[in-house]
């Protein structure tokens, strides 16, 4: 049994040893540990995770929910209001104090745990050898001793000494602070090197830029460098956005606004008025409670939370909380084909040879098909070609099929496991050719020269050089072709690229496979050795069917005035078959990446109006696609998966990373990443960052005008030497029960149906709008006439001032319930059923308000409390027919705006 390593594992200089007396400290071989080892050394060393980084207490997290300008001057009203004894005008506003702390703790908490859950499912994963074959874990599983395999675009998820590298290169700078990708190598180097010239190590958290290669994990968790030297993978993002932190200083400036007013109006009161300084102050008390909106960042933050959330379930994780305000604005969605609009399932369809072009069926990755010609079913062992075809297919490969419960899966690139899958329906079987071939040296697959080499030898001396590429590329590097019979003949190439356009045409892409005899003591392999020396065996035609659901998405963002753009690496006639499938608009015509390069910006902005669909593309490409078209002032969602995708992520308004085939590279520099690699997601995504800026707008457009009518209702008493309709105790009453309530339950709001039907709002739209600001105005005018109205009537009555205080006040909180109905459709009709029906979360709160008020109007402690009087039963239906008047007056003058103005009914209905 394999002992566990035998060395203490944070004193080794690994770098200073070889690569075998590494794997013999840590007691393992080249083909890994065995599954029972490695769960015995996760027992013993603990998961491969960076401690958390260090959180508040609850209790200080608690405290900190006092530490706000409005709670001061709340605090402050409180020692004040208990110094002039009126206790219960001092409980109240500690209740109201207590109670936005006690939110805004549970809150913060929910913030973290959700900051956590998606931490967690942005693990990184890891390509290991265990019992001598490869499997993907998570990166939390990693133990010293396992085999990691590394390839471009991967992040390294632990310390490894290093046992091959194929022209690895590994971006370090978040050690070292060096741009510069460092070289890696397997030979040892001298034990005072600096962290940077470790060339025979790959520390956990850099990124591999480039190659491929293997290392043995020499350090996990916290004992690797990382680990010791930072803590800035383990930090918490801050729960904040741009918007948010408006509202706060927006909030600050009104706080400081309304304690000026507040303070001439106590002057003018005392000295004008003649009032007592007693009643006064407790007036402007409750003049501040009612006009500044305490709870509205708190409200902002949980409705960004909740976009979290509904996003997660829609498989976008959200790794920067901006991208929520960004979503909703988007105009231009540009993405990847591959598996985003397609289902990532590659599959041989096509075979070509020198004489024939063969079909081939089969389902997914499972090795077992019917090959035709020509409507006929043919064996592959009557074409000797076909088995050299599928022996390359099998040997220059890097993934791994794998069958579980009848289901066949790839581990690697799903085209190299379609390529296997290729192998097997031609009686080929991959793993004993991998066995009886083995890999002496390779040139992994590059973008820049857009093939992989691989140099196989088996027992009886032989040695062969295997290429696949692109067809452009590897035909270049040919010098003749295989014949039918298995001989040699001059290399046909018009035949070729005819046969390759027909091919691609048909939506499949395109590889093409040589070989290169070679002598047995050839152990090297450089580009030099397959540059126009190559024999052309043949090529594959692979299809990668669009997903049904993208097909339905597309349309909708269409729908929603947003233009899909499809940017791919792929054959030009393979994109513009995949892009007509899907429906994009105008498919039949496609720039090339070299049509591309010989644009310069002027032309190029002009062109990306007018295409879209870009192939044969690089990174550098999307990169000036992205600014050409934020030139035209377009708000710009890109996809990404390789590490050179990050500059294109980055500068996109949203960058949205593949979790799935995506590099760590490309996770990091996005805002979201989608958990299925589905474009559906995408346009789901978009869909829910316009619900929660349409719910942020609903909430603000709530919150500030009843504030304001509050408030007017107390200034507008004052001034005119009037009794006040509601006590300050009262107002702080309101605010309590209603900013909990009725307020946050705007952040629940579904999407409306007419969310995707809208054009995208501008980049540039301010959030309190012309608009908002008239019907701040027009609805505080109404509050305030509704509850002067209700007090002028109550005392025409004849009744006692608390009574028509009490009258008042209900009032107040039904136009407040009226006026979360109306705000609840802002883009279309309130007057329908569903909208009349609401959601539960509306009615619970509804019901939660009316019941609360029930109770301070009849129950006799709390009338003592508020200073209360039942209500009679025809009043009571009266006050209820205020709420009917205020929603007929908002609704009837929205219907009229969006009638009369075609911008408004554009905005507002997205016809």
């Amino acid at each position: 049994m394999m002992e566990k390593p035998n060395a203490d594992m944070s004193q080794k200089s690994w770098h200073t040893l070889s690569s075998e007396n590494a794997l013999e400290l840590l007691n393992v071989s080249t083909g890994g540990l065995s599954h029972d080892e490695a769960t015995k050394r996760l027992e013993e060393y603990g998961a491969n995770r960076l401690p958390e980084a260090a959180r508040r207490s609850g209790f200080m997290r608690f405290l900190l929910q006092f530490h706000n300008i409005l709670i001061y001057v709340l605090i402050g009203s409180a020692v004040i209001t208990a110094v002039f004894e009126h206790w219960i005008d001092m409980g109240v506003i500690l209740a109201v104090v207590v109670a936005n702390a006690v939110i805004g703790f549970i809150q913060e908490g929910k913030a973290e745990k959700a900051m956590d859950a998606i931490r967690y499912m942005l693990a990184p994963r890891a390509n290991v050898l265990r019992d001598g074959e490869r499997y993907s874990i998570e990166g939390d599983g990693l133990v010293p001793g396992d085999i990691v395999l590394l390839e471009a675009g991967d992040k390294v998820p632990a310390d490894l000494r290093l046992l091959s590298a194929h022209g690895l290169s590994v971006q370090e700078s978040i050690l070292t602070g060096e741009s510069v990708p460092v070289d890696k190598q397997t030979n040892p180097v001298r034990g005072d090197a600096a962290l940077g010239d470790r060339s025979c190590m790959a520390f956990s958290g850099t990124l591999v830029t480039a190659g491929q290669g293997r290392g043995v994990v020499v350090g996990t968790g916290s004992l690797t460098e990382i680990g010791r030297i930072s803590g800035l993978l383990s930090e918490v993002e801050t729960l904040t956005t741009p918007l948010v932190a408006q509202m706060g200083v927006f909030a600050k400036w009104l706080t400081l606004l309304i304690l000026l007013i507040a303070a001439l109006l106590l002057v003018y009161g005392s000295f004008v008025g003649h009032y007592e300084f007693t009643e006064m102050f407790m007036a402007v008390v409750g003049l501040a409670v009612a006009a500044i909106p305490e709870g509205l960042p708190a409200v902002l933050t949980i409705t960004l939370a909740i976009g979290v959330q509904a996003m997660a379930r829609r498989n976008a994780i959200v790794r920067r909380l901006p991208a929520i305000e960004t979503l909703g604005a988007v105009s231009v969605i540009c993405t990847d084909k591959t598996g985003t609009l397609t289902r990532n399932e590659m599959m041989v369809a096509s075979v070509l040879t020198t004489k024939h072009l063969f079909a081939l069926e089969g389902d997914g990755y499972a090795p077992k098909g019917l090959l035709r010609l020509e409507e006929t079913q043919v064996a592959p062992s009557e074409h000797a070609v076909l088995e050299e075809l599928a022996q390359a297919a099998a040997l220059c490969n890097d993934a791994f099929l794998r069958e579980h419960d009848g289901v066949w899966t790839v581990e690697g690139d799903p085209m190299e496991g379609a390529l296997l899958a290729f192998a097997g329906k031609m009686d080929v079987d991959a793993r004993k050719t991998q066995a009886a071939w083995a890999r002496t040296d390779a040139i992994p697959f590059d973008a820049k020269h857009r093939f992989m080499a691989t140099l196989n030898h088996n027992h009886e001396h032989h040695a062969f050089i295997f290429v696949k590429g692109a067809p452009e590329q590897v035909l270049a590097m040919c010098q003749d072709q295989r014949s039918m019979n298995g001989g040699l003949e001059p290399l046909d190439m018009d035949y070729w690229h005819a046969e390759a356009e027909a091919i691609a045409a048909l939506g499949q892409r395109v590889l093409t496979f040589a070989v290169k005899a070679v002598p047995s003591e050839h152990t090297v392999l450089e580009h030099k050795d397959v540059d126009g020396t190559l024999t052309l065996i043949g090529m594959t035609g692979m299809i990668d069917p669009p997903r049904t659901e993208a097909i339905a998405a597309v349309k909708e963002c269409h729908s929603a005035g947003i233009r899909v753009k499809m940017i791919t690496g792929d054959h030009a006639k393979t994109a513009a078959a995949i892009g007509q499938k899907i429906g994009l608009q105008n498919p039949e015509k496609v720039l090339r990446g070299n049509d591309l390069d010989d644009m310069d910006d002027a032309v190029l902005r002009q062109a990306v109006l007018d295409c879209d669909i870009f192939a044969r593309t690089s990174p550098e490409h999307k990169l000036r696609l992205v600014m050409a078209l934020q030139s035209h002032g377009m708000t710009v969602a890109m996809t990404g998966d390789g590490v050179n995708d990050a500059p294109a992520l980055k500068r996109a308004d949203a960058g949205i990373a593949m979790g799935m085939k995506g590099s760590e590279a490309a996770k990091e520099a996005a805002e979201l990443v989608l958990a299925d690699d589905n474009f559906v997601s995408i346009a789901a995504a978009v869909r829910e960052g316009r619900t929660v800026y349409d719910n942020i707008k609903k909430v603000i457009s709530w919150t500030l005008p009843t504030n304001a009518g509050e408030a007017m209702t107390i200034i507008v008493a004052l001034l005119a030497g009037m009794t006040l309709p509601i006590t300050p105790v009262q107002i702080l009453w309101v605010n309590l029960i209603t900013a909990i309530t009725l307020g946050i339950a705007l952040a629940f709001e579904p999407t409306e149906e007419s969310t995707m039907r809208r054009p995208p709002r501008r980049r540039d739209e301010p959030l309190l709008t012309s608009g908002l600001v008239w019907h701040i105005i027009l609805v505080s005018t109404l509050f305030l006439c509704g509850v002067f109205g209700m007090y002028h009537y109550a005392v025409e009555r004849g009744y006692s001032v608390e009574l028509a205080r009490t009258i008042a006040l209900n009032t107040l909180v039904v136009m407040e319930i009226f006026h979360l109905f109306f705000i609840r459709n802002i883009y279309g009709t309130s007057l329908t059923w569903k909208a009349v029906r609401g959601t539960r979360i509306v009615w619970a709160v509804v019901l939660i308000v009316a019941v609360a008020q029930f109770a301070i109007t009849y129950l006799p402690l709390l009338q003592t409390v508020f200073s209360t009087k039942p209500i009679p039963f025809l009043d009571g239906m009266l006050i209820v027919g205020v709420g009917v008047a205020l929603f007929a007056v908002v609704e009837t003058e929205k219907q009229i705006r969006l009638r009369i103005s075609p911008k408004e009914r554009n905005d507002y209905t997205g016809v």
